[in-house]
């Protein structure tokens, strides 16, 4: 059943879930991307939020999106500790978009005062910090959904679907590329905004600016699909832009666990690049291809046969990807709505928690801690390979 043909949430508790957001305040890309996809099927209402680090704007512009005055926070501690308060009319869960170094701490916060988090990526900006994240969200039995988005597109999900039920065979080749062009430029050296400006300190951005801004995506995805994860890496990782300072490419071999092997390469230095993630997948039995350009299509071609086309929306879909669609064929549908998949499989499986009845199994794909634990080992063991050289370094047990 699609996601937006029933309200399993409303059905279950009468309400939609109330969520706090924490982040995305004005001149942010994504905050308008998370408010509206949380909203988009109805499962969640916002009623609170922290909306920027300076106490005063937070409270403004948390009136701006429209929150009740006394909701609008000045700062996460404040928020935690008033909607709890509330008590049974207090948030259910927190939305995290600020920058990555406060992605942790903000979201051990939120769990260990009870709540569900879904968050931004990278999870955290060390693997000891992601562990102790994983940790916390099994101690305390909450709901933590990691918004690697491209796998709430439908096609991924086709795609990751055909793969478990053997459609290619055993996988042999695993191929992403993620390229952006924003960074071709040397945009460090000139009037920076705010949005941006943390994104070139280490401290705040994480190790790998590259890694952590996209290469996080391009794993995730690759290993979303193959239902494997990555074993071993030997990288390439710098700047491309003469002086830069920072991470703006990372080219790495990969061995996946059950054999597949592979490449990935990532930059944001590609000049003319438009946004595009691509995944090609290559079995015994035949070959996947997804790209984020065109993302309601999804290629796949068997030993010895065409190439064949399928649509978001076609007939005879997995369970998996119909779930995912919203309207109908040759409308397309894109990335605010891949992060409403997420926010909907988080929702049911909040409710699943409260009420003791089953999420439906496709509502349980949402990346999940464990996967920002795998995320930031392969971030760690990249960097490791780059700086001995490109030698192969294995991704740690997790």
């Amino acid at each position: 059943m699609r996601i937006a043909d029933h309200n399993p949430v409303v059905e279950a508790l009468g309400r939609p879930l109330r969520l706090g957001v924490i982040g995305g305040g004005a001149g942010s890309f994504i905050g308008p991307i998370h408010r509206s996809a949380a909203t988009l099927d109805r499962r969640f209402e916002i009623v609170a939020g922290v909306l920027s680090s300076d106490r005063h704007r937070s409270m403004a512009q948390g009136v701006d999106i429209g929150l009740d005055r006394q909701r609008a926070y000045g700062s996460v501690d404040e928020m935690i500790e008033r909607e709890a308060a509330r008590g049974s009319s207090g948030i259910d869960a927190v939305a995290v978009m600020t920058p990555n170094d406060r992605h942790c701490p903000v979201s051990s916060a939120a769990l260990e005062a009870g709540l569900h988090v879904i968050c931004d990526k990278p999870m955290a900006n060390s693997v000891a910090e992601a562990r102790a994240l994983n940790d916390l969200v099994s101690r305390t039995g909450k709901v933590f959904c990691l918004t690697h988005n491209y796998s709430g597109y439908p096609m991924v999900r086709q795609a990751r679907a055909m793969v478990e039920a053997g459609q290619l065979g055993e996988l042999r080749i695993v191929q992403a590329e993620y390229f952006q062009g924003g960074m071709a430029l040397p945009v460090e050296r000139g009037e920076l905004t705010p949005k941006l400006r943390w994104k070139f300190d280490r401290a705040r951005s994480g190790p790998s600016l590259v890694l952590g801004d996209i290469g996080t995506h391009a794993h995730h995805l690759a290993c979303f699909v193959c239902g494997d994860q990555v074993a071993a890496v030997a990288a390439d990782i710098g700047a491309l832009v003469p002086t830069r300072q920072f991470d703006d490419y990372a080219g790495m071999l990969w061995r996946f666990r059950r054999g597949a092997r592979g490449s990935c390469v990532v930059t944001q230095a590609a000049a003319g690049a438009e946004n595009n993630l691509i995944l090609r997948i290559y079995g015994e039995k035949g070959m996947l291809e997804w790209q984020h350009l065109t993302p309601n299509y999804l290629r796949h071609a068997s030993l010895g046969e065409s190439v064949r086309t399928l649509g978001r929306g076609d007939a005879n879909l997995a369970p998996a990807a119909e779930r995912a669609c919203r309207i109908a064929r040759g409308h397309p549908e894109g990335f605010r709505e891949s992060f409403a998949t997420l926010y909907a499989d988080f929702a049911e499986a909040i409710v699943a928690k409260m009420t003791g009845v089953p999420a439906d199994p496709y509502a349980q794909w949402f990346p999940s801690a464990a996967d920002g634990l795998h995320g930031a080992v392969f971030i760690e063991a990249s960097l490791r390979s780059s700086d001995q050289g490109g030698a192969w370094v294995e991704c740690g047990a997790n």
